[in-house]
This record gives structure tokens, sequence and C-alpha cells, in this order.
């Protein structure tokens, strides 16, 4: 969690662009990331050279190569650590004239974030503006991965801030309860399809490395987890890089982030290579039947892309692969063709595991439509028994436009820290969606259908036309009321004004 103090120092960075003429967040956020990659180059190329130093040998694929660029003048002053101490305007010189021209053909450092470089524009105006930023982000302590990724974490939170790019961001608390419910382990491979930020994967690799401390003391386990674990697509370069950097900053150095359009004709030849999908998908968009990928339209034939993203999740998993997704509530109950087959094919084909039905203000201010996550795992012979139905009402923020925490810090993610009472589970629902998932093979089957959760036959959503809105299967538990016969109400009524009549005649006489 960062701290007051290191909040203070990245709000003023944010400050200070916006001072500097830079308004659009989107645009502050990619220049802070091409200029904390310009630094973690400078701390690679340090490490390889302290290597290199206590070995006694020459420097292995250094980072910036010994001899002078195009312009004559030596790489090294390319260094983060060389130009942040020259005067703003030679350091702006040297910045938009020979340091983003190196980073466009970069490859060198070996990460995937260096091949979303190709199209890196230096757009900081001034070199006061840039003499500022770089002396504010050198003072930001970028050590250890945790305090890495919680200042970037911050950062893109003000990304959603912002407004108009809130549809980027899908909040951390209810990213969190996804990644626990599927609870990735050490051999997954792990895919969001319309990745964004990053946020998904980000969240995966934190679970693994808490869960599973060992992965990275084992040769094999750490190669998968920087190398192949983690995959994610966007047809968005700004997101991509954002997206790349955020996973670096939280200790993943290769994650597969590339440029794709996943539901276009060629994007489709990924087949059964992911045990994982965690996703948050565009909503209410249709695409042209000629741009869509023809496997997706034999699987349902339709335009709309919420349909499309859960026809690609299926083909993207592997058999026994499991599925963790966001979609509107549209889906649940669309009286179309095509939703009705794909909620066949959820329910008949494969297994469907879960539809927890999240409030509408989740994301708030910049939706507030209802959404709800679907949990199914990939068969191909079907499987589906019972359904497990959770009404989530509060998910431990205010659900109107302002998005106000209703409680401490420590008790609004999925797993709280100390003790959660009654009154907290009133605010926040995430603990107890967690706690009873696990138990929706056992005693979550006898609860009543007027509970928060509840299961569902197979038979049941069958004969409801694979409806799988929760409404539909809830119940409400009406308190019963005495009917009684007008005459006896009457009665009861005229005995009353007998009692009141000779109240107020014994009054009289106490008084007189």
């Amino acid at each position: 969690m960062i701290t007051g103090p290191l909040k203070t120092k990245v709000d003023a960075i944010w400050d200070a662009f916006w001072s500097g003429g830079i308004a659009n967040p989107l645009e502050v956020m990619e220049q802070i990331t091409y200029l904390l990659f310009i630094r973690r180059l400078d701390d690679l190329h340090t490490a390889k050279e302290n290597r290199a130093n206590r070995t006694g040998e020459e420097i292995e694929a250094p980072v910036f190569p010994p001899g002078d660029d195009e312009t004559g003048a030596p790489y090294d002053g390319l260094r983060w650590s060389r130009f942040k101490n020259t005067e703003p305007g030679e350091m702006f010189a040297t910045v938009s004239q020979r340091v983003f021209p190196f980073l466009r053909v970069l490859g060198g450092d070996g990460s995937t974030y260096s091949q979303h470089m190709r199209d890196a524009r230096f757009t900081i105006p001034t070199p006061a503006l840039l003499g500022r930023v770089v002396d504010m982000l050198d003072d930001l302590p970028m050590e250890g991965r945790d305090t890495k990724g919680d200042v970037y974490e911050y950062m893109l939170s003000k990304i959603a801030s912002a407004g108009q790019n809130g549809q980027f961001r899908t909040p951390r608390h209810i990213i969190s309860l996804m990644v626990a419910m599927t609870a990735p382990g050490p051999d997954d491979e792990i895919c969001d399809p319309a990745c964004g930020t990053g946020g998904f994967l980000v969240a995966c690799g934190e679970h693994v490395r808490r869960e599973h401390p060992n992965i990275q003391h084992e040769e094999h386990a750490r190669k998968h987890f920087h190398n192949t674990m983690f995959h994610g697509f966007d047809f968005d370069s700004t997101m991509l890089r954002i997206g790349s950097m955020n996973m670096l900053l939280h200790g993943v150095e290769q994650p597969d982030i590339r440029y794709r359009d996943s539901l276009s004709e060629g994007a489709g030849e990924e087949e059964g290579l992911y045990s994982l999908v965690l996703a948050n998908p565009p909503f209410a968009g249709s695409l042209d039947y000629e741009t869509t990928a023809q496997n997706l339209l034999r699987v349902v034939k339709t335009k709309k892309t919420e349909l499309l993203f859960l026809a690609l999740f299926l083909r993207l998993l592997k058999p026994g692969g499991r599925a963790a997704v966001i979609v509107a509530d549209g889906v649940l109950f669309g009286s179309s063709k095509a939703h009705k087959e794909l909620r066949r094919i959820l329910v008949e084909d494969q297994k469907l595991d879960a539809v927890v039905k999240l409030p509408s203000g989740v994301f708030k201010p910049y939706a507030g439509v209802s959404t709800a996550i679907l949990f199914f795992t990939k068969t191909e012979s079907g499987g589906t028994d019972q359904v497990w139905f959770y009404d989530v009402t509060a998910d431990g923020w205010s659900l109107d436009d302002k998005r106000t925490p209703l409680l401490d810090t420590e008790k609004l993610e999925a797993v709280p820290v100390g003790p959660f009472s009654a009154d907290d589970h009133a605010k926040n629902n995430l603990p107890d969606v967690l706690a009873r998932w696990a138990a929706r093979d056992g005693t979550e089957r006898e609860r009543s259908r007027t509970d928060q959760s509840f299961c569902v036959s197979k038979n049941n959503i069958v004969a409801e036309g694979y409806d799988l809105s929760l409404n539909r299967y809830k119940e409400i538990d009406y308190e019963e009321i005495e009917h009684r016969p007008p005459l006896e109400i009457i009665a009861d009524i005229e005995r009353l004004e007998d009692e009141i009549q000779a109240g107020m005649e014994e009054l009289k006489g106490l008084v007189g």
C-alpha cells in the first residue's frame, strides 16, 4: 500500500504535468512510463557493469553499447544517471533527439516492453517541465518490487479518476475477488484477451507469489513465471506499453503482451493454449461479419462483442481450463437466438460453475450498467450439475458516482485483515462471496433461494430456457400476515372504543 509521503510525491509529478501543459491523463501516464523505462534501462546496465567488475570480464550484452551513436556522441550519455545531472536545456536535447530515437530501435533489454517502443513519442513540451519531472521521478524509491508496483498502481488509479479513461480499469477489489476465486497456480498459463493496463495479470502474479513462495527458487517454475505464464492482448498501443510496464514493475520480466484485435479474422489461430482466462471485455459493441473471425461466428452467429468474446474465451481455453469473466446483465437473459445458444453451450457442452451478480454501481462514475461475473470450466462434454448464484449488494464502496470507501482499507478486499463483523459484511460482501464459493459443493447446496447465495440445478435452468439472471431463481421471504374475518376486526374496534370511553369516564370522576 502506497504511503502518504510517497502518494504526495506522485501527486506532485501529476500536478507538474498539468501545470506544464499536458492535461490528458493518458498522455501523462504514457510519458511517465517512457521515463521510468529509461531509468530501468540504466539500472539494468549498472547491474551488468557490477557483474562484469566482479568477474573481471566484459559486460555481457550491454544495454548502452560502447562507442558513439549516429550523432557522434557516446551512448553512455543516454543513461538516466548521466543526463539527469545536466541542465534542463541540454537534458531536453539529449532526451528528445537521442534517447527516444534510441528507444525506438531498442531490443537489447530482452523484454516485450521494448517491442512496444517502436512508436514512442516524446511530448513533454519544455526543458523546464522535463527537468522537474526527471528530478521528481528520480526521488521515487523504485528498488523493491512491492514499492515499484504500488507506485505504478497508484499512478494508474489516476487514469481512472480522470473520467474518460476509466473504461481501461476494472476496480482492483473486483479483480482481487476473481483471482482469489480462480486461485491461479504455478503451472497455469493465464490469458486476458482484452488486457488494458494488465490489472488481471498483475493480480494473478501477486497471488502466485504469495500462495506459492517457492516459485522463485525452482528454475523451471521461475522461468515459466517470467516467460510463459502471462499473456495479454490489446489493440491500443498505449495500453500495451502501460500494461507491459505494469507487469515489469510487479516483477515479471518477460510477459507476453501483444498487439492483437482478439475478435478479428487474423487472430483466431490460438486454440486450447491457456488454462485460465480472466477478463472484463468491452460491452455493447458490434462488429461486421466480414472482419470477425469465422471460427467464432461458427460458435455463435452474432455481431455483439460481449457474446463473441465469450466464444473466444471458450476457444482459447484448453480442456479443463477455467474462466472468470465480467459480462453485462443482458448476456444472462437476452432473448436473441445468439444469446440463448451461447448460454446453452455453457450449460450443456461446458461446465457452468457460478453466476455472481454485482451491484449496478461497481463501474460508476463511468457506467451504471448492471454486470455479473461468470465462472465456467471448458470440458467439451458437459458437467453442469448445480450452478451457484450470489447476489452481491455491497462491495465496500458507495454505489454513487463518488465511490467513496465505506470501511477501513484493510477491510475493503476479498480477504480482509483482522476480524470481520456482520456490520462489515453489510458494507462489503466480497469476503462472504469467497468463503461461500469454497463451500459451493457442500453446505451451499442446502441454502434456501431466499438467501444471498444458493444453488440451482441444471434441470431447473434448462426448464427456464437457459436464463441465468439471478432474479429468475431468487425467492423473496415475505412476512406472514394474519388474515382475520372483517366481523372479528370490527368487534375488536368496538371493544377498544368501549374501553377508551370507560377510561374517559373514570378520568372525569377522578378530576371531579
